[in-house]
This record gives structure tokens, C-alpha cells and sequence, in this order.
């Protein structure tokens, strides 16, 4: 079905076509320096130390949660059984990188309004085998960090953040994604750029990245400076250090071509955003005296991935109304993200606990779902609310 109103565009022009191209021309396409321009771009914009390119947002968050049970810093070290805190709202593979490491996830509600931590039930669920938190930022909604750093201040919590979704959010001037340890980036086609697939991963830590980029490719010594935190020391022969394996690795690494893309991307990033929010402030204008709907309140400035939609308790109707007449005006829509996803049937293979009821995430799952949001204009998608 063709939507007139669908969830994700692309945002590519010819500079896109242009970056492919001298990359075919190389004749190189597997990862080299396009990728790692991109990296030190990427790590720039963002104001962080050190940025590593994989093949997925999903990656990112995979070779995150690795990367902590290959640290020799007990303050930034998991093992097996520790407890992370997790938020019941996110994508799947916010957990399963949690879950295929042995960690004990706990999920906690979400706000209504927010989508992303109800800070209230995140305090209470802290207890002493607490070992981490995953802050997700939902659909380019910042967490509310100042509250966060006050609940976990002088403990021994480790901060890491799913950020696949809000891709140039701030929150104080302070980029989402480098409030933790590590954050994850999406360069998936519906996010905010668009790289055809791939992820990044950003962190101050120079040990992690080190570890990072062994875990990456297979690991191998090979992509690692001479003096690391990993090794210490490599040796001059490059022989030898070609297939010196070191770290139970993967082989996650990106395409040339998706460097190159990521760097013409990335430029047009602030117009993408700004266009996003452009479109937020003629949806908000819109939906601010709608009582029948539940809309996503912004915390710091959100870089608005999509629109929520939550049917509220006085609304004459349910979801699956709602979705109708939505389908009927010509927009593509999708539950949001999982919805609960402590309901769903793969939640038998984890090692869980449930912190209270869920009782937002349950409402949510059941009377929510998203439009899109795209990086130009779309006043006519959002007058054609009205009809609802």
C-alpha cells in the first residue's frame, strides 16, 4: 500500500550518488578511510572523544554492552548476573544485547508523556545489585539527565544510552548520546541520517575504544594503535599482527560507501533537524487543545523522530479507530517502537524482573502509535489532522 503520509524519506541527493561513486572508482569497499573520516566527523559534531562506525544501530548496541565485560576498569566493568536497569519501551534490540550477555534486565515503567523513564518509578527500582542503567531516548525525545545523574549520584551505577532514535537531540547544550559511558547512533533509512544501514558508537573512554574496535573486526590486533589498552603493546611485524586474536570479536564493520554517505549526511544534519523541528512546532500548535489524544512532551530539545499519538481516557474511541481513520487520510503508521515489550513471547529467554506493574507501558502498548516526521516541510499531513 502506498501511503501519501508515510512513516520515513530519504534524504539523499546527488552529493550522496557523488560520495558512492568515488568510492567505486577506489575500488575499495570494504572499510578503510572514507569510514574513518567519518568517524573523526562524527565524533566532532558530537563533541565526543573517540566515534567507531559499525553496521547497524543494533550492532551499536551489541558491541556496547560487549565492551564492558572486556574492561579491566572495575568502575566500568559488567559480568554475567549484574542487574541493568532497563526501560520497558524501547526497540528489541535495546535488549537482547543485555539478555545474550547474561545481564538481569529489570524493567521499568515509562512516562506517559515523556515516553522514556517515569524518573519516580527508576529511583525506587534501584536497589544494591544494581549495576547499570540503558537510558533510551524515545523517538528523539531526550531523558531528563540532570534528574538522572541526581538519582544516581554516589553509586556505582554504570550510565549507557540507546540513542538510535534521537539522532541531534540536546539536552543543556549537551548532545544525547554522550551522557553515558557509550551511546549508541543509528544511521538506519528511517533515522535522521541515512548511511543505508549502519550505527555509530560514541565514548570519552580510550580503553573502550580500543576494546571497540577489536570486538568490531573479528578480534584482531589489527585496526588497534601500537600502544593500546587493550594489549599494551603491538609489535612492528605486521605480519604477525594480522590475525592476532585477542578478544572474542565479531565482524560488524561497515562499507566504504557508508562512510562515504555518513560524512555528506552529516553536513546536512543541522537542516535536518532543524526542519524536523520546524514540523514539531506546527504539530504541537495543532494537537495542543486535541483532549483526545496523549502527545509526546519535550524534555531539553528534542530532535523529533517521529509523532506519538496516545488515545487518552476521554477520547470517544480506541487505537484501532484511530489507525483507520489515520490509513484513511494517507498516513503510514506503526505501534510505538515495542510497545511493552516485557509481553512479548521472547521475554521466556531472558533473565528478567518486572519493577511494579508497567502500568504506563501497558496503557501505551494498548491505545498508542506514531506518524512520521520527515526533514522537510509537511504542513499537509498535519492540517490533515484536523480530521481526526
Amino acid at each position: 500500500m502506498t501511503f501519501k503520509f508515510p512513516l520515513a524519506t530519504s534524504s539523499w541527493d546527488e552529493e550522496e550518488i557523488k560520495a558512492i561513486q568515488r568510492v567505486i572508482a577506489s575500488n575499495q569497499y570494504s572499510m578503510g578511510p572514507e569510514v574513518s573520516s567519518f568517524e573523526n566527523d562524527f565524533a566532532n559534531f558530537f563533541g565526543a572523544k573517540y566515534a567507531i562506525m559499525v553496521n547497524s544501530g543494533s550492532s551499536a548496541n551489541l558491541l556496547m554492552t560487549a565492551a564492558l565485560f572486556y574492561s579491566q576498569n572495575k568502575k566500568l566493568k559488567l559480568m554475567r548476573g549484574d542487574e541493568i536497569i532497563v526501560p520497558a519501551v524501547s526497540w528489541s534490540t535495546t535488549f537482547f544485547p543485555l539478555q545474550q550477555y547474561g545481564l538481569h534486565l529489570k524493567f521499568v515503567d515509562i512516562d506517559l508523556t515523556t515516553l522514556n523513564y517515569d524518573l519516580e518509578a527508576l529511583s525506587d527500582a534501584i536497589g544494591p545489585k544494581t549495576r547499570a542503567i540503558m537510558a533510551v531516548n524515545l523517538l528523539g525525545n531526550p531523558n531528563d539527565f540532570g534528574q538522572i545523574a541526581g538519582i544516581i549520584d554516589n553509586k556505582d551505577i554504570i550510565l549507557i544510552e540507546d540513542n538510535c532514535e534521537s539522532m541531534g537531540a540536546t539536552y543543556k547544550n549537551k548532545y544525547t548520546g554522550t551522557f553515558g559511558v557509550m551511546g549508541s547512533f543509528s544511521c538506519f533509512f528511517s533515522h535522521h541520517i541515512s548511511t543505508m544501514e549502519g550505527g555509530v558508537i560514541v565514548t570519552d573512554e580510550e580503553e573502550l575504544f580500543h576494546i571497540l574496535l577489536a570486538l568490531r573486526a573479528h578480534g584482531w590486533t589489527r585496526n588497534l594503535p601500537k600502544f593500546n589498552k587493550v594489549t599494551t603493546e603491538k609489535s612492528d611485524n605486521d605480519f604477525e599482527e594480522s590475525f592476532r586474536f585477542i578478544l572474542p570479536g565479531y565482524n560488524l564493520r561497515p562499507l566504504e560507501m557508508s562512510g562515504a554517505i555518513g560524512k555528506v549526511q552529516l553536513e546536512k544534519l543541522p537542516k535536518i533537524i532543524a526542519g524536523r523541528q520546524n514540523n514539531a512546532k506546527l504539530f504541537k500548535a495543532k494537537m495542543r487543545n486535541k483532549s483526545n489524544f496523549i502527545i509526546q512532551n519535550e524534555i531539553g530539545i528534542s530532535s523529533w523522530f517521529g509523532f506519538s499519538l496516545i488515545v487518552s481516557p476521554e477520547c470517544t474511541y480506541d487505537r484501532t479507530v484511530l489507525q483507520q481513520r489515520l490509513n484513511n487520510l494517507g498516513f503510514e503508521c506503526r505501534p510505538i517502537v515495542s510497545g511493552n515489550f516485557a509481553k512479548n513471547d521472547v521475554i521466556q529467554y531472558f533473565d528478567y524482573s518486572i519493577h511494579d506493574e508497567l502500568k504506563n507501558a501497558k496503557y501505551l502498548d494498548k491505545n498508542g502509535l506514531f506518524i512520521g516526521n520527515h526533514h522537510y516541510c509537511i504542513e499537509e499531513a498535519i492540517d490533515a489532522l484536523d480530521l481526526l
